[in-house]
């Protein structure tokens, strides 16, 4: 996600370039604190997934608000990316208001009142802007040059933002939809690593590491991998993988603990999920894709009967169907049509990613 405040004294044009911003970038607008917390409570935050982060319009306004705010990311499981300050002297500040007032009309466009709106802020923002100078994100821009070159310079510290950010793809699907064999392709064409449980385990296993042992322990006496060593793999592979764009996770998260664990991993490492992608394939069409798959060499344990395979369907349908649901509400979930040929799948998966990277930069 990317989440700006935006600050500015009165007159500095911070309603021009959150219009611009809100617009270029997707974002959803805050202007002050008790509407912020009021659509926390209401949840409207959540059930509004179609936007890419958060623009707050001079907000957090005093020291407090701004640990208040530093708890509302949180909960959001977030943060704030950076601080920009719309540089303008008082003069400057109070002639573009005296100006405005010409044509406004408004009463409170006149020099003693403004003087003292630029006093508050002044007295009341110094420690807001410190607490983000002191946290590494606080961003200077000119504000006294034109409104071009203002979007010019803002544009400029979110493109640096953003190249810091990973881009993370969760891809979804029952058995039998193609996951693997997409996420594979998609990886390697974008750069990507691809994140699958299966193949860890596997590798852990034929390695005859610790964790292999103890995997194939579990394996004899008919137990499934628990979650402590399946999270200590994936952290291992965030931890390993350096100078990447981004990851592609399959076959993770499979049940709802499986989806925090993962926004946790994530914001540890200073990232967030980018884009969830869903492939649709019809149940019948599941079905005999994962009976043709039995009588192959890439046939899967629970392929080798219709029970097993109806079984795996269901256990999808009762376990991952609700993780696909919470990232409803707080991410969106883009759905591509899962039949067709590899590459007519493929290309659908693809145009939505190249839309997801253009959509953050």
């Amino acid at each position: 996600m990317l989440n700006i405040a935006l600050f500015g004294p009165p007159g500095a044009g911070k309603g021009t370039q959150s219009e611009f911003l809100t617009k270029k970038y997707n974002l959803y607008y805050i202007s002050t604190g008790d509407l912020l917390r009021k659509e926390m409570a209401e949840k409207t935050i959540t059930d509004n997934p179609g936007s890419n982060g958060f623009l707050f319009d001079g907000f957090p306004r005093t020291y407090i608000q701004a640990y208040i705010l530093e708890g509302l990311m949180i909960k959001l499981n977030t943060s704030l990316n950076c601080l920009i300050s719309l540089n303008v002297p008082e003069e400057e500040s109070v002639k573009r208001l005296l100006n405005r007032g010409l044509t406004s009309g408004r009463s409170d466009d006149n020099e003693q009142v403004i003087r003292n709106r630029l006093k508050e802020y002044n007295e009341k923002t110094l420690p807001v802007l410190q607490f983000y100078k002191d946290k590494g994100i606080y961003m200077e821009v000119d504000g006294t040059v034109s409104i071009e070159k203002v979007h010019e310079q803002i544009t400029n510290i979110i493109r640096q933002e953003l190249s810091k950010s990973l881009f993370n793809i969760v891809l979804f699907g029952y058995p039998g939809s193609g996951r693997g064999s997409q996420g594979k392709a998609i990886a390697k064409h974008f750069g990507l690593e691809y994140v699958a449980t299966g193949p860890m385990i596997d590798q852990e296993i034929k390695k005859n590491t610790v964790t292999g042992k103890k995997i194939n322990e579990l394996y004899e006496n008919g137990q499934l991998v628990p979650d402590e060593i399946v999270v200590q793999l994936i952290e291992k592979k965030l931890a390993d993988s350096k100078d990447i764009k981004g990851f592609i996770f399959k076959g993770f998260p499979r049940t709802l603990v499986q989806s925090y664990i993962l926004d946790g991993l994530l914001k540890k490492h200073g990232s967030s999920i980018s884009q969830i992608i869903e492939i649709e394939v019809p149940t019948l069409e599941l079905i005999s894709r994962l009976d043709a798959r039995s009588k192959t060499e890439g046939c899967m344990p629970y392929d080798n009967s219709t029970a097993k395979i109806v079984k795996r369907l269901q256990e999808h349908e009762t376990k991952t169907a609700p993780v696909i649901d919470k990232y409803k509400q707080l991410h969106g979930v883009t759905k591509v049509d899962g039949l067709g040929t590899f590459d007519d799948v493929f290309e659908g998966i693809a145009a939505e990613i190249e839309n997801g990277f253009k959509s953050m930069r």
